[in-house]
């Protein structure tokens, strides 16, 4: 499961998390009481806006509970239930899910529309365990910094799986990842080959995450009523969820409210010491307010945290992609690359860079290492079609 944090790179958001020192002023931010920093009177709208509420994020339709009864129930043990319902999900006679990035639904929804992202597809899965009488808990996985383009935006995704405890099996048709007398549900194959770190979360810190991508995505569509009411919502259902306070502060920011922006940027890193991308965001404000030296502190510290990840190199050749400096891009890339050369988003992105250098032999070179290391069907279509482009 994804989760957003936005990063301004120049635009940059987080959908969510390298140990950071915390800027200088900060120290005495936990001690702030964070009521102050909402401003119901800023977003007039906000308040007429309808979100979900936590039982509504986790609840089955009719026909969901159907399945349940119906299919899992009558198992009488964990593991055969666990398997019958991992199988269910997975299988495409069943549920037959088809990703799309921007899917943020409830559970009832996902299995509605047979639409989803990572985020919505497990609530979906923990909502169906749940209800099968399954012990199962969330898992914040710590993987590397990523981040995703949307329209001119950059957003930061975090990670989250499931673990169903005293589960054991090691059948090899089953998309699970095995560990101890567990098993752990993850709908990334990236994910699935590590051995990121992990902690487990609370339901209540889920249910963050949901409506900070919510308020993400609103903020990416310029709609800062909806953005506010749901990041508002995030912080008040978890309120030391870190990701929620940063985007917050980047709504404050894109509402020329800069020292509320500072001040909320500032109590996330006080609860997360760790973000660099709320640093980095902290780092750009200082910067438009002419506190330059401030912000090249933030900055080398940064550098030094990420200058050996991948995905911000990935990062950056996506900017310079966007800007039209191709061969910037190409270089960056070619970085990435050669940091960890198993991610087929990079090989794509260098195809794309090549092809629009004109240098279309390149680039089907890049596409056809793309479409050999991915794993998804839905992107292999996707990257078979460019490739068939390119061949013309």
């Amino acid at each position: 499961m994804h989760r957003l944090v936005l990063l301004l790179f120049p635009m940059v958001f987080s959908l969510s998390g390298c140990n950071s020192t915390v800027p200088q002023h900060s120290a005495g931010v936990a001690a702030y009481n964070p009521d102050l920093l909402l401003v119901d009177k800023a977003f007039p709208k906000a308040q007429q806006i309808d979100v979900e509420s936590k039982e509504e994020i986790f609840a089955l339709s009719d026909e969901m509970k159907s399945v349940v009864r119906s299919s899992f129930m009558s198992e009488r043990t964990k593991h055969n239930k666990a398997m019958k319902l991992i199988r269910h999900i997975f299988s495409d006679n069943n549920v037959g899910l088809a990703y799309q990035s921007n899917a943020n639904l409830t559970a009832s929804e996902t299995y509605q529309s047979q639409t989803a992202n990572c985020m919505s597809l497990t609530i979906m899965a923990y909502a169906m365990a749940k209800a099968s009488g399954l012990d199962v808990v969330f898992q914040d996985v710590q993987v590397p910094e990523y981040w995703v383009r949307n329209g001119q935006y950059n957003l930061l995704t975090g990670h989250v799986n499931l673990l169903i405890p005293g589960v054991k099996s090691r059948d090899p048709n089953v998309s699970v990842v095995w560990g101890g007398a567990d098993i752990e549900i993850d709908f990334d194959p990236f994910v699935k080959k590590k051995r990121f770190p992990k902690k487990k979360v609370s339901i209540n810190t889920v249910a963050a995450m949901f409506y900070n991508n919510k308020g993400a995505q609103a903020l990416v569509e310029s709609d800062y009523d909806t953005a506010y009411r749901y990041f508002a919502q995030a912080v008040k259902t978890a309120p030391d969820f870190a990701a929620g306070w940063g985007n917050l502060a980047v709504l404050y920011r894109f509402t020329d409210q800069n020292e509320l922006a500072e001040t909320t940027y500032r109590h996330a890193i006080s609860l997360d010491a760790r973000s660099l991308n709320t640093l980095t965001n902290l780092s750009i404000l200082l910067a438009i307010q002419g506190r330059y030296d401030e912000a090249r502190r933030i900055d080398s510290m940064i550098l030094k945290q990420r200058i050996k990840n991948p995905y911000y190199h990935a990062l950056l050749a996506d900017e310079d992609f966007y800007e039209g400096n191709y061969e910037s891009a190409a270089r960056h890339y070619q970085r990435a690359i050669k940091l960890d050369d198993s991610i087929h988003e990079f090989h794509y992105g260098l195809a794309k860079v090549f092809s629009a250098l004109g240098k279309t032999n390149s680039a089907k070179i890049a596409m056809k290492r793309a479409i050999r290391i991915n794993k998804y069907p839905d992107v292999e279509q996707q990257y078979l079609a460019k490739l068939n482009i390119l061949n013309q």
